[in-house]
């Protein structure tokens, strides 16, 4: 009787090979635009209402050509990052102190939580009565989503450290300064990246709130423009450029996390 020859693990197909790493991106845009050139092509829907895809290019050329797109994104970024360090550096601060200390739990906690469900857009009025029409409605408004987004993720993280890494440092006489900043930070940091990467994508959410109403610039009042002239295809245009930008961010966001919190990889 022959042995039986090895069994060799089963190969990926080459098909997914090919569509694995940085190829998958563009083989779905590839594959939604020419779904979407093909409706457009048949005619199935009003153009006016849902534009083609060399309309919407032609829309992108010429505001490129006028210089108001890339002062208008400009712009928006500008007011995003602002509007983003501070709710994060505050979401991370409160994180911290409700997290582990348990007087500032019972006095924030309850209220944060509450102050959650509220939408940025719902703020926007309160915005522009306290600071008026000027940037500092627009960095209130994002800076407030952000701020109750990072705070959750860090207070969350805070909380649930393992006690068995508390015991650990304790018995090796370890302080509780040292504690805090050597065991307590690190184990909470993951924690604390998912909140800050989450709070860049909720930071360009509300950005395009706190444009819509008291803005003469940014990506959110020109599409309030177009949708004055009806203007679907600058429409189409801004919001592809505003999703393309925030996955940028998001990518570079993502990388860096990864390298400031290289342990959680290990």
């Amino acid at each position: 009787m022959t042995a039986s020859a090895p069994r060799r693990p089963p190969l990926r197909p080459a098909l997914g090979r090919s569509l694995s790493g940085p190829l998958r991106p563009v083989v779905s845009l590839g594959f939604v635009l020419a779904i979407w050139s093909a409706v457009s092509l048949a005619g199935l829907v009003n153009e006016a209402l849902f534009p083609a895809p060399w309309t919407v290019v032609s829309a992108f050329i010429e505001m490129a050509r006028q210089g108001v797109l890339w002062e208008d994104l400009r712009v928006s970024l500008g007011r995003a990052a602002i509007g983003f360090f501070i709710g994060a550096g505050l979401g991370v601060a409160a994180g911290l102190a409700t997290g582990r200390t348990q007087l500032f739990r019972m006095l924030l906690g309850p209220f944060l939580s509450l102050m959650r469900p509220i939408p940025a857009i719902a703020l926007v009025p309160v915005a522009i009565v306290w600071f008026g029409i000027g940037e500092e409605s627009k960095y209130f408004v994002i800076a407030y989503t952000v701020f109750l987004t990072v705070w959750f993720n860090t207070h969350h993280g805070m909380e649930y450290v393992p006690e068995i890494y508390i015991r650990a440092s304790r018995s090796l006489g370890a302080s509780r300064l040292r504690e805090f900043l050597v065991v307590v930070i690190p184990a909470a940091a993951p924690h604390i990246a998912a909140g800050i990467r989450l709070g860049v994508a909720l930071a360009l959410l509300s950005l395009v709130a706190a444009e819509l109403t008291g803005a003469s610039s940014g990506i959110g009042y020109r599409l309030q423009e177009a949708r004055q002239y009806v203007r679907t295809d600058r429409m189409f245009a801004l919001l592809i450029v505003l999703g393309a930008a925030g996955a940028l961010v998001d990518q570079a966001v993502h990388r860096i996390c990864r390298r400031l919190v290289h342990w959680e990889q290990a």
